[in-house]
């Protein structure tokens, strides 16, 4: 008895479903029946033939809109469009590390820019290929003299660099400095150098994204055959150097880049073939650095999103260290 209990149980479940399979198909039909009438230009029919038109001012688009939000899931619910949603919080730029790499730009990106520097910057523009840019360049040039040696002459008339950088707007500073004062030893007097050098630049080319280019590393055996090493170049004090540079560029809150990485031999010095007296580099190697500037820029909104922080006053030392009044 329990058996044919059980079969009739079964059988009057399928039935159940059967029913409720039917019914979901004809409710189907009725729909979809209504939405192809609608969309042809016609008048649905409802039971009898009697007319089904949707409610006045309803589009087939509103309904077709209706039908695809019933299957949508309940959870989903978007915020109504005249609500105001806050735009993400800008990630403030990191002035500790160097200049990420980057899609490469044109030449033209230098157009409005001046390098400043010593005779390696000097290379730089005359066989990199850049064909544009400022040299504002000098041979022996020193962080130490910056604001003092007039190194420039411009239409007959000398300049100090700092004053040969204020006769024009540039958008880019490009400064590369310290391979000239290896020899020196104070590196306190280095740093603040450095610090008061970024000031004035800021002083004069306010709205201009400062570059501060580390020393590419220097092939020492080489400097000892063509010179004996007379003012003692050594890279390991120019990776001093270089990390008082990226020092002076995260407290002045100005971009670095780090060059010595992109050239150093797995000993952290510059590769034979790449120099031909150990500081100065050929031609193909003007090329390389010129690429390396090219896919490592930044732009000044990105830098100073809420404006550019106010300068310091200079404090320029000599190379004995003491502070020029």
């Amino acid at each position: 008895m329990s058996g044919n209990y059980r079969g009739k149980h079964v059988l009057q479940n399928g039935r159940n479903i059967l029913l409720w399979a039917v019914g979901a198909a004809a409710v189907l039909a009725l729909i979809m029946t209504v939405v192809f009438s609608i969309r042809a230009g016609g008048t649905p029919q409802g039971p009898g033939g009697q007319s089904s038109e949707p409610p006045m001012g309803t589009s087939s688009s509103e309904i077709d809109s209706a039908i695809s939000s019933m299957g949508s899931s309940s959870g989903s619910a978007q915020p109504p469009p005249d609500v105001a949603v806050d735009p993400p919080e800008a990630v403030p730029y990191d002035f500790s590390q160097p200049v990420p790499q980057r899609e490469a730009v044109e030449n033209g990106y230098f157009d409005d820019a001046a390098f400043v520097g010593d005779s390696r910057t000097d290379g730089l523009m005359l066989y990199s290929g850049i064909g544009t840019g400022r040299n504002l360049t000098s041979n022996g040039l020193s962080i130490f003299k910056l604001a003092e040696k007039k190194a420039l002459k411009i239409d007959g008339k000398k300049y100090t660099l700092l004053e040969a950088l204020a006769l024009e707007e540039y958008g880019k500073v490009y400064l590369s400095l310290g391979v000239n004062e290896l020899g020196i030893h104070n590196d306190k007097g280095f740093y603040n150098s450095y610090c008061a050098a970024i000031d004035e630049i800021r002083k004069v080319q306010p709205n201009a994204v400062i570059y501060i280019q580390g020393l590419i590393p220097l092939n020492e055996q080489q400097i000892e055959e063509y010179n004996g090493n007379k003012y003692n170049l050594t890279n390991e004090h120019l990776r001093v150097y270089n990390d008082l540079m990226r020092q002076a560029a995260e407290e002045k809150q100005v971009v670095y880049l780090d060059l010595y990485t992109e050239f150093a031999d797995e000993n952290g010095a510059l590769p034979e073939g790449v120099s031909r007296d150990g500081v100065h580099l050929v031609k193909d190697a003007c090329k390389r650095w010129l690429e390396y500037l090219k896919t490592h820029t930044v732009e000044f909104d990105e830098l100073y999103p809420d404006g550019l922080p106010g300068a310091a006053e200079p404090d320029i030392s000599t190379e004995d260290g003491s502070v020029q009044g």
